[in-house]
């Protein structure tokens, strides 16, 4: 008989202790019925050293079944972390983002936010789930190499992942996982822990689009048990006959780490160039939604777009929350950095734009900000 595994379980089975069971049913809900599918035999996670390239996992959180591609060893900012570390030593540590001319300052300005080097993995997620989480997942997105400087392509079934967030399992099919790049990334070899090697091709992929896939800055804040993570990522910059213009994509993450159910209403956005601009960007929900964050589906991450016209910048914000009980309150987005890559030419001036109020993967897209494209193909940016 299957075994139901639901999303609170999967949370649990992230404590070790669980890990007597072997689960070797995963649960497949559509719209009509719930049915079991066999994924195979869960493994003790890891908590030291790294997962190899082609080990297969479910999402802690998002449920989701997946495979790592490659490793990134990336700085952490947790500004829930004191700035002193444990055996009493001062912690490497930044201070958050400067006043812009304007004399506004972001929240915590000036503070000192503890820095630690974390695991995140690039995974490819299979695509029969990928109706069913809450995530985007077409959240990696870059700018088209050719001529016109107006195309911006996404990366359909791509995401990034914690180490605390994978639950290995293995499985003893062939091809374990849909997704369209599995057998041209991964060779299938049963003589080998886990059996699903590298080929050639992923690791020509992986130095080919290393300077857009690259994760570097991960931010962290809680606020009244809100916690909302920030991944910037530089896209590249575009030459055009007025300016240049850099573009950053950044990933949201928010987890309800309480009892009570949570709603995300509005969102505050302060955006600062390096040019002296600082805009303010208001609106209802997130990337056309206002989603709910309960006990039973905790978490939402999306994907957006910000251009400046000059090579650096800050974003800071909030989100207006509305629990259960009736309570509102603004849950902070912690201040980010928009850097671009020095082997770009700098510009200066012009003025910033964002935009995460349209549907993924549809709407609008203008000059300065855009959602990601449909899967596959480019759009005008």
């Amino acid at each position: 008989m299957g075994f139901y595994v639901t999303q609170r379980m999967i949370r649990q089975f992230a404590r070790p202790v669980c890990f007597q069971l072997s689960v070797r049913y995963f649960s497949v809900t559509d719209r009509q019925n719930t049915r079991l599918a066999e994924v195979g035999k869960l493994e003790l996670p890891k908590a030291q050293g790294t997962y190899e390239t082609g080990q297969l996992f479910l999402h802690r959180v998002f449920g989701y079944r997946g495979v790592i591609l490659f490793p990134w060893l990336a700085r952490v900012y947790d500004r829930d972390l004191p700035a002193q570390s444990k055996n009493g030593q001062q912690a490497e540590a930044i201070t958050a983002a400067p006043a812009p001319p304007s004399g506004e300052t972001p929240p915590n300005a000036g503070k000192e936010v503890q820095k630690k080097t974390h695991t995140f993995y690039q995974v490819l997620i299979d695509q029969r789930d990928c109706p069913y989480i809450r995530a985007q997942t077409e959240a990696v997105t870059f700018l088209g190499n050719q001529e016109s400087s107006r195309s911006l392509y996404a990366i359909p079934g791509l995401d990034y992942v914690a180490h605390e967030d994978i639950l290995p399992y293995s499985s003893g099919e062939q091809h374990p996982l849909q997704h369209e790049l599995f057998d041209k990334f991964l060779a299938h070899q049963p003589d080998k822990d886990p059996p699903f090697v590298a080929q050639d091709t992923l690791r020509a992929w992986q130095k080919k689009n290393h300077p857009w896939l690259e994760l570097s800055d991960v931010h962290k804040e809680t606020t009244e048990g809100i916690r909302v993570t920030v991944i910037p990522f530089y896209m590249g910059c575009r030459e055009t006959p007025a300016a240049s213009v850099y573009w950053w994509r950044y990933c949201i993450r928010l987890e309800n780490l309480g009892e009570l159910s949570v709603q995300l209403r509005e969102r505050h956005w302060r955006i600062f160039s390096l040019s002296g601009t600082l805009e303010t960007v208001r609106g209802r929900g997130v990337v056309g939604q206002e989603p709910v964050l309960s006990p039973r589906l905790p978490a939402f991450q999306y994907s957006s777009h910000v251009s400046l016209q000059a090579p650096s910048g800050h974003m800071w914000g909030t989100f207006r929350m509305e629990r259960e009980d009736g309570h509102m309150f603004d849950c902070r987005i912690p201040p980010f950095s928009l850097e671009s890559k020095p082997d770009d030419n700098a510009a200066g001036g012009g003025t910033p734009a964002q935009d995460d109020n349209s549907s993924p993967g549809t709407g609008t897209p203008s000059s300065s900000s855009s959602d990601p494209p449909p899967a596959g193909g480019p759009s005008a940016a």
